[in-house]
């Protein structure tokens, strides 16, 4: 069990740094941003309410105050990996960093069940 824990905390922290941290370079570079959502034929009106949705993601999964929030948050977090990932692909970037924070959003949802239940 302390090795269960181990890791969904690691995993959780790495992943909401992570999630922070792309969010923080939205409101902080947005012009920047949208211009690589513009390369990727996604819409820059976007950017800012995915950086808030991103934020409020990482205070739920730490939080957990409703279930049924905590898992909207996880969900919200795969899918913006999964367009993440192929965005990266088609554009033909380096998906290395994409996907370890899907592995770590992995770990931290089903370790989460284990040592959060």
């Amino acid at each position: 069990m302390k090795t269960q824990r181990i890791v969904y905390w690691v995993s959780t922290a790495l992943m909401c740094a992570m999630f922070l941290f792309s969010a923080g370079m939205y409101f902080v570079n947005t012009e920047m941003i949208e211009g690589f959502f513009e390369s990727f034929n996604y819409p820059t009106y976007i950017v800012i309410p995915l950086a808030i949705a991103k934020v409020l993601g990482v205070i739920m999964v730490l939080w957990r105050g409703s279930k049924w929030i905590t898992e909207w948050a996880y969900a919200g977090f795969f899918f913006d990996v999964v367009l993440a990932f192929f965005a990266h692909q088609q554009a033909g970037d380096d998906v290395t960093q994409t996907l370890i924070v899907m592995i770590l959003v992995l770990l931290s949802y089903f370790f989460g069940k284990e040592v959060r239940h």
